[in-house]
């Protein structure tokens, strides 16, 4: 019989116990009442400052910058293709690119693999890219990829984005 190590549940214990004190969520931390009233001192400015809590920020849609960089583009890339992921045509690199150009990217900027594989079954993955001034912006979605991915890439030293062959963006 296999006698299992202990150590790595110590050290397990250990650093939840560390969480749980940092947090004020220690096992035997015992609530404890709070200041008096007559020990709470007002500062000048508790009178200025109102009462009720602030607002969580509204969180902005990403926009196409046309002066900006890849990097700054990289927000509104990503939404635009994890949009698509969410449909049926997340396999169909036609969908990204209509998709993008809807969002305003330039579709001559563009490049896009095949959707079917060379013996003509659904390929394991379809890259598909916007060329950018500084940098290219590339997505890579399909059955081999656990989720969506985008990143900013350097140009390849052709100048294009994707390597090896794409299609055609001719629709």
């Amino acid at each position: 019989m296999r006698r299992l190590d202990p150590r790595p549940c110590v050290v397990a214990v250990a650093v939840l116990a560390a969480i749980g004190a940092l947090t004020g969520c220690a096992p035997d931390a015992q609530p404890g009442p709070g200041p008096a009233a007559s020990e709470t001192v007002a500062s000048p400015t508790d009178a200025a400052t109102p009462s009720s809590p602030t607002p969580a920020p509204s969180r902005t849609e990403p926009a196409l910058d046309p002066d900006g960089s890849a990097e700054d583009n990289l927000p509104l890339f990503t939404e635009v293709m994890e949009k698509v992921w969410k449909t049926d045509d997340r396999v169909k690199g036609r969908a990204y690119i209509d998709a993008l150009v809807r969002a305003g990217f330039d579709k001559a900027s563009m490049e896009v693999t095949k959707d079917r594989s060379s013996v003509g079954i659904p390929a394991d993955s379809i890259q598909f890219s916007v060329r950018w001034t500084d940098a290219c912006l590339v997505g890579q979605v399909g059955p081999s990829t656990k989720k969506p991915a985008a990143v900013v890439l350097p140009h390849l030293p052709t100048g294009g984005c994707l390597v090896g062959e794409t299609r055609p963006i001719d629709w």
